[in-house]
């Protein structure tokens, strides 16, 4: 077996691809690994089918630390402070109200339900997804997948998600299941209980040796995780042999900072930022911070509109995060058709791999827009372009919730999530969904409530 999102051969073309993007000159290096042997083309599921031969793997290694060294990479701020003079202006949203609590445990059912629609279909890419829709009589999305109806050409050609798509279709769902989407949020919990709002980026990565399994860490955080064990300061570690500094991981782990800070933007993305330095840099960094952003706001705002201005004023203007966004929401709000949208997405973003932050911020940019903030649009929309479907679907999930509550999510969605999430995380598998939002409620301070 072997591993995936770690082998240095594989990492190779990704990290060309990576600081390509940054205007790096990488051209010498990308020759001589092409004379070598080397792959230029990134394996799409994160590691070649077979083992490298040592020598290319031994060059890899000494490329990657080449490519390392060169000068341009988009490296964040190294302070908080520094962070903030790349900010636009502050925003002032109102204070949270008397269903603050209500709308958290919302938040925690959208993100649960639409991560659980877009988890079957997860790297099937849009074409796929309409196919296995079409085939069920079930094109355009509007509930859970099933393989009812299924015709067998299709399933073979567009299976489900391996890892848990079956058990993600709606004739199987019996709660949550387990998903990297669902354990990070859990994770920040313990986090924010344990170490206090004050918590360190060496907190963070302490947690992570301590509770989180090796084996369900992927892309940045399996390099950050890897680095962690090599010995490296944390606050190096997105720097080291990681060519997914720019990808989604970092904005998934987000949504608790906005929820322990409804309405206070700034503070949620503080603590977004001392989080995704572990692992990321660059747009991957500004994920996480709009992504808290977004989860603030949509605790104290009544309009999917507002949540999502509030939110740009986390991230850098010239940055690609904050362009994808201004996109997304336009074409989310230009009424097309739904062919035209998706044509659009991926003429814009489809050049990105399927886990990059930028083009799935689009998506949830867009899917938020589009929707006016109704779950029954905003979920599936997040999902039909298909590229990080689960993910994508956990966000939007999660703003739609914090910003409806709980009776904004109809029961067709909810109620098969059984009020429990199946998880990787030492003594938490099976933990209650209200259970979680009590806890989330609990580390509001005092004075933020009305």
């Amino acid at each position: 077996m072997r591993l995936t999102w770690a082998q240095p051969e594989d990492l190779v073309p990704h990290e060309l691809v990576q600081s390509r993007a940054e205007g790096r000159d990488v051209e010498a290096i990308a020759d001589e690994w092409s004379a070598a042997g080397g792959a230029t083309t990134p394996p799409r599921g994160g590691a070649s089918p077979e083992r490298a031969p040592e020598q290319l793997r031994v060059l890899a290694r000494v490329l990657l630390d080449r490519l390392d060294a060169l000068p341009g990479a988009r490296v964040s701020p190294q302070s908080w402070e520094g962070v903030l003079e790349l900010l636009p202006a502050p925003v002032q949203l109102a204070p949270p109200g008397a269903d603050l609590d209500d709308r958290i445990h919302g938040a925690w059912l959208g993100r649960s339900a639409a991560c659980l629609l877009g988890k079957p279909v997860e790297k099937i890419p849009r074409e796929g997804i309409e196919a296995l829709l079409r085939s069920t009589g079930r094109w355009p999305l509007t509930d859970y997948f099933t393989a009812n109806g299924l015709d067998p050409e299709v399933a073979r050609v567009w299976p489900w998600n391996k890892a848990s798509g079956p058990t993600s279709l709606v004739e199987n769902i019996d709660g949550m299941p387990e998903d990297d989407d669902l354990n990070y949020p859990i994770l920040n919990l313990e986090l924010l209980e344990t170490r206090g709002r004050d918590f360190t980026t060496d907190d963070v990565a302490q947690l992570w040796l301590t509770n989180l399994p090796a084996g369900r860490v992927f892309t940045a955080e399996r390099i950050a995780y890897r680095n962690l064990l090599d010995g490296n300061d944390p606050v190096a570690c997105a720097q080291i042999r990681n060519p997914f500094r720019e990808w989604i991981g970092a904005l998934i782990r987000g949504d608790v900072f906005g929820w322990v800070n409804p309405g206070d933007v700034r503070e949620a993305a503080r603590m977004a930022w001392v989080d995704a330095r572990l692992s990321h840099t660059g747009n991957g960094v500004w994920g996480e911070l709009w992504s808290a952003a977004l989860t603030s706001a949509a605790l104290v705002s009544q309009t999917v509109d507002e949540v999502l201005d509030a939110s740009l004023s986390v991230v850098p203007a010239d940055s690609d995060l904050a362009r994808a966004v201004v996109r997304g929401v336009a074409i989310g709000r230009a009424g097309l058709p739904l062919e035209e949208e998706l044509d659009q997405l991926h003429r814009d973003f489809g050049g990105l791999h399927w886990v990059h932050t930028v083009n799935n911020a689009a998506v949830i940019a867009y899917a938020l827009a589009k929707s006016g903030g109704d779950f029954d649009i905003a979920a599936p929309a997040a999902v039909l372009p298909g590229w990080d479907t689960d993910s994508a679907g956990a966000t939007v999930g999660s703003v739609i919730g914090a910003l409806r509550g709980r009776a904004g999510i109809a029961d067709r969605w909810t109620a098969p999530l059984r009020n429990r999430i199946a998880t990787s995380l030492p003594g938490m598998n099976g933990v209650a969904i209200d259970a979680l939002a009590a806890r989330t409620s609990a580390l509001v301070p005092h004075g933020v409530r009305s």
